[in-house]
């Protein structure tokens, strides 16, 4: 199908997630990432699910009671959330640290930097992810990425290797003879 030829898309509307407490879900939500209730979803008088929205860009999310499916769908990411960039990404790190929230820390990943395994109560995986790349991707090019996680650690060990050798070369200069 051509440019031409696909239909026009607006972006993403709204994530959707299961969960099986709202209320805890609603607070998680709130205290981690800044989210606020905009819309409620009452069926047959039972509060069944919120429409949430970010104060500062972040996609519109809806939590949706459904114990079952939210059981089903811990554990795996369905989505990552951009982060504006690598100061952004780090902020936000710093502050689930602050908050005692268990995640994998800021990794360079294939294209930007990467903050995995934030876990939500129910156990779903949220990722945020960079806009900033360190790396370009050629416009209507595909690039092909080999073993993204092994090439995006080995890449980092490099770059970490390369600051401790500055870090030793300029301390040697400072402390010559």
């Amino acid at each position: 199908m051509s440019a031409i030829d696909a239909p026009a898309l607006a972006g993403i509307h709204h994530l959707k997630l299961p969960v099986t407490d709202l209320a805890r879900s609603l607070e998680w939500y709130r205290s981690r990432l800044g989210y606020d209730v905009q819309v409620e979803f009452v069926e047959q008088g039972t509060l069944m699910g919120y429409a949430l929205a970010h104060p500062a860009g972040g996609p519109d999310l809806g939590l949706r009671l459904d114990p079952d499916r939210a059981r089903a769908a811990a554990g795996f990411d369905y989505f990552a959330i951009g982060v504006p960039d690598k100061a952004a990404i780090d902020d936000l790190a710093r502050k689930l640290d602050g908050l005692g929230q268990p995640h994998a820390g800021v990794h360079r990943a294939s294209l930007g930097w990467i903050l995995p395994e934030v876990l939500d109560p129910d156990g779903h995986a949220l990722r945020f992810y960079t806009m900033e790349h360190h790396t370009d991707v050629p416009p209507g090019e595909t690039t092909t990425i080999h073993d993204p996680r092994e090439t995006a650690e080995r890449r980092e060990r490099e770059e970490a290797e390369r600051a401790a050798q500055h870090a030793s070369a300029a301390s040697a200069r400072h402390t010559g003879p």
